[in-house]
């Protein structure tokens, strides 16, 4: 539809280029030029620009000029300059006839050779086809540019695709081995872990389907995983959330965090040791920051808690959703405590 109309500008400006071209000469005369001088001077001139103009633009650009037959095109422009010349010097004088000039006198300077006519005619034939290559190269290079933004787009939208239902797996892999630990020390938290994962895995279903959905869904998200987590570990493991308290109605990608939460558990928890995680999510004026701190817990062999695709797949969906607006920084201090923040800015 939008390609349609387009069309219908683009043929209502030329006609209106045309209209102001053929009648500007005709309104600067302030109507007296005669009927045969302005048909002679300017309106039949302005025909055979427009002939020439049209005729490389719809189709000797892109049937030679751009088929690699340059050849072809440039003899047959010449001949149409030179068919053009001889009707302009020759044939539109018999049926436009100059008005009589007035008598020279005997020292007056001789007139301006003919040649010099046919030069300056050449010259401004040549006009319209440079302007129509012009033009057309910059139509074709519209077009390019269209067609490759297009392509990098379902690119861009495919490998979108691809990551989110790498997640999805993995995501649900790493809560079905955290439930499988629960079976046997506590079969009621195991039967409470299920049922909070069907509300997860709803979630996902249902409501991460758009390219962006709500902040305060993705923390009510974060708050059940959380949840989850905390139901297989102990009192040893401690977890703080501190957690913007009035988000406003900010929209973010879906399931963008969670890597940075799964992460948190996977490195910050260990068996024999207390724990202590912190997770925080402000919003400030234009931007989203949201930061995690564990203790870097070196992860066993026996450990199934993940498989180390969580953060890379993070890194590559805010290289592509956010290429230019989000910071993502990790440092481990020298008491061997991770520090990850991530701050998105929202416009």
């Amino acid at each position: 539809m939008n390609s349609k109309k387009n069309k219908r500008y683009i043929i209502l400006l030329h006609i209106l280029v045309w209209i102001i071209l053929l009648g500007f000469p005709y309104l600067l005369s302030g109507q007296s030029m005669q009927f045969g001088t302005l048909m002679r001077r300017n309106w039949i001139p302005t025909a055979m620009y427009a002939v020439l103009f049209y005729v490389n633009y719809l189709y000797m650009i892109p049937e030679y000029m751009f088929q690699n037959r340059r050849l072809h095109f440039i003899i047959i422009n010449l001949v149409l300059v030179g068919l053009m010349i001889l009707l302009k010097q020759e044939v539109v004088p018999e049926l436009f006839p100059y008005s009589p000039p007035p008598p020279r006198s005997s020292d007056a300077p001789p007139g301006p050779p003919r040649g010099l006519f046919v030069y300056i005619d050449i010259l401004s034939l040549i006009v319209p086809i440079m302007f129509a290559i012009a033009l057309s190269m910059a139509d074709r290079w519209t077009r390019t540019e269209e067609a490759r933004r297009q392509a990098e787009t379902e690119r861009l939208q495919s490998e979108l695709k691809h990551l989110k239902y790498q997640l999805q797996p993995h995501f649900f892999f790493n809560s079905l081995n955290n439930i499988y630990a629960m079976v046997d020390l506590s079969p009621e938290k195991a039967k409470e872990a299920i049922h909070n994962l069907s509300k997860l895995m709803r979630y996902f279903l249902y409501e991460t389907n758009e390219e962006a959905v709500l902040l305060a869904k993705e923390v009510d998200f974060l708050y059940k995983y959380i949840g989850l987590m905390k139901l297989r570990y102990s009192d040893n493991t401690q977890v703080h959330t501190h957690f913007a308290d009035d988000i406003p109605p900010i929209k973010v990608a879906p399931l963008l965090f969670i890597a940075i939460v799964e992460n948190a558990f996977k490195h910050g928890v260990s068996a024999t040791r207390p724990s202590e995680i912190t997770f925080g999510l402000s919003v400030e004026p234009g931007q989203i920051i949201f930061t995690s701190i564990n203790k870097n817990f070196p992860k066993t062999q026996e450990d199934k808690s993940g498989s180390g695709i969580g953060l890379e797949n993070l890194k590559k969906r805010l290289e592509l959703i956010y290429p230019h607006t989000h910071q993502l920084s990790i440092q481990i201090d020298e008491n061997d405590y991770y520090h990850l923040s991530l701050t998105i800015k929202i416009i």
